[in-house]
């Protein structure tokens, strides 16, 4: 069974930043594709930043703000975050992939919100 646990969520005012870590149970280069999602209060859950390889990808509410990395020391894969603004309030969830067809692994979330 993978695990994987996020941190570093917290209350930042806008215009601030943050970087969010995902730690995971097994070495994270293993991941066929590792990523984040967010889901805002009411709202669906939405495609924020992944990697799959030397690949990234964003979403397009990230607007260039964002930017995902691979820590292999830590065994982590980060999410570092600028120019936040209210609308980036959300549960951050992480997710990985072993392989194109498995269902993937999820996180438990954390909470990250934007306000002054």
């Amino acid at each position: 069974q993978v695990q994987l646990v996020e941190s570093g969520g917290g209350l930042v005012q806008p215009g601030g930043s943050l970087t969010l870590s995902c730690a995971a149970s097994r070495s994270i280069v293993s991941f066929y594709d590792v990523g984040w999602y967010r889901q805002a209060p009411g709202e669906q859950r939405e495609f924020v930043a992944k990697l799959r390889g030397g690949t990234m990808e964003y979403g397009g509410s990230t607007g260039g703000r964002f930017e995902i990395s691979r820590d292999i020391a830590k065994n982590t894969v980060d999410l570092q975050m600028s120019n936040l603004s209210p609308d980036d309030t959300a549960v951050y969830y992480c997710y990985g992939r072993l392989s194109p067809d498995s269902s993937g692994y999820w996180g438990q979330g954390t909470q990250v919100t934007v306000s002054s």
